[in-house]
């Protein structure tokens, strides 16, 4: 008989009893490990159908399948896809921001699992992951890039491979988080680039680009851009939280 499990489990009830887990939202005390504790689960709304077809905004009614928003049909954005597993608002952002910025990496499991139910078609369609890459200034100081790090714990669920190192964010732009749609489409503009080691790697595959959260679409536009210049056959973007305006 195998000791593992047993093992496992005892290393489960000792951790438990040193670092109880607790809710990756509030951080109140939970059965499990890396889960919400019911009153923050109602408070999380999450992206659901009807949506854009192409960027995966929701509509507040049903226009029918394969509909396409406004926004996209007035100017098409280079990516193919997008979609989102939670509403970027009063109520997920502590559970983003912690994750971002807090070190507390715990929820990386979770997240998962969120994004390959809410990004399933675009995971199946797709040869590899690719994260939004940080500027090596802001990685130095943040220590890790939480797209590579959702991208990680989605590669095995989803049977795909994470490519960290695809693209490079050559040019440290500003912080994009006060600024408006024309200023992020600038800030951003010019800022990653494809290391020609890659080149053959991209071309021809259809790639999904991770991030943390989608506001204009702007970063994941430019990273697109980037890539389909490579001769990708197409990008998607897949992302944990998003702006519905």
């Amino acid at each position: 008989m195998s000791l593992i499990g047993p093992i496992r489990q005892g290393l489960r009830v000792l951790l438990d009893a040193i670092l109880p887990p607790v809710c990756l939202r509030c951080q109140t005390l939970v059965a499990d490990p890396g889960t919400l504790c019911p009153e923050c689960w109602g408070k999380i709304a999450f992206v659901s159908a009807p949506l854009c077809a192409v960027c995966g905004r929701p509509f507040e009614i049903d226009p029918g399948a394969q509909m396409v928003c406004g926004a996209c049909l007035a100017t098409p954005p280079r990516f193919a896809r997008a979609r989102a597993v939670l509403r970027y608002d009063d109520e997920t952002k502590p559970l983003i921001l912690r994750f971002k910025h807090g070190d507390r990496l715990e929820g990386a499991p979770a997240f998962a699992r969120w994004l390959a139910r809410a990004g399933a078609d675009l995971l199946a369609d797709a040869d590899f992951l690719v994260p939004v890459p940080l500027h090596r200034w802001r990685l130095a100081a943040r220590r890790y890039n939480q797209a590579a790090v959702l991208a990680q714990a989605l590669a095995p669920l989803a049977g795909l491979e994470s490519v960290p190192d695809l693209l490079v964010r050559r040019r440290h732009s500003p912080s994009q988080g006060h600024l408006g749609p024309d200023a992020r489409r600038h800030n951003v503009a010019g800022a990653f680039e494809l290391p020609p080691r890659h080149l053959d790697r991209v071309k021809g595959r259809r790639i999904v680009l991770i991030d943390d959260v989608m506001t204009t679409g702007a970063t994941v536009n430019e990273c697109a851009r980037v890539l389909l210049r490579g001769k990708a056959a197409a990008v998607d973007v897949l992302t944990l939280g998003r702006v519905v305006r």
